[in-house]
């Protein structure tokens, strides 16, 4: 089964992919937009990519604040969820993304990848540690 990963920015949705097996989590792309509330395209797209890949399980990342809290971001990502859910029609799984943007930097620094160049990757990359995330607790829960 086939698993999307998505981190939800006011810009950009970080986008990733599961392979057959669910196992693992591989980056596709970074879906960008001019403005926060322009959605059409960014929909299209996921969609696409949604039908492409044969995706049946949809993992979106849920933007907490350290201390647990809720903010504005995270209203405006469960906003998107349901959006998601009425358009393709798949479920969607909030997974808490909290440090995997600093994963993706540390990531990338390890790599050499300069400051100047990680904005082109690091969506995706946090996109990947989201759906590697969910995919790896439920092996964990298969395990036990």
């Amino acid at each position: 089964m086939r698993v999307l990963g998505l981190d939800y920015g006011s810009r950009t949705v970080g986008v990733a992919v599961s392979d057959p097996l669910g196992i693992t989590a591989q980056g596709l792309e970074i879906v960008r937009r001019d403005a926060e509330n322009k959605l059409r395209r960014t929909m299209a797209r996921l969609e696409e990519i949604i039908n492409g890949y044969g995706v049946e399980l949809i993992v979106l990342g849920l933007p907490k604040n350290m201390n647990n809290t809720s903010g504005d971001r995270v209203a405006k990502t469960l906003e998107f969820k349901e959006m998601l859910e009425r358009r393709t029609g798949i479920g969607v799984i909030m997974w808490d993304e909290r440090l995997t943007t600093v994963a993706a930097d540390r990531v990338m620094d390890e790599a050499g990848i300069s400051k100047n160049r990680r904005g082109e990757y690091v969506d995706m990359l946090a996109a990947e540690f989201i759906l590697q995330g969910y995919l790896d607790n439920i092996h964990f829960k298969r395990a036990d």
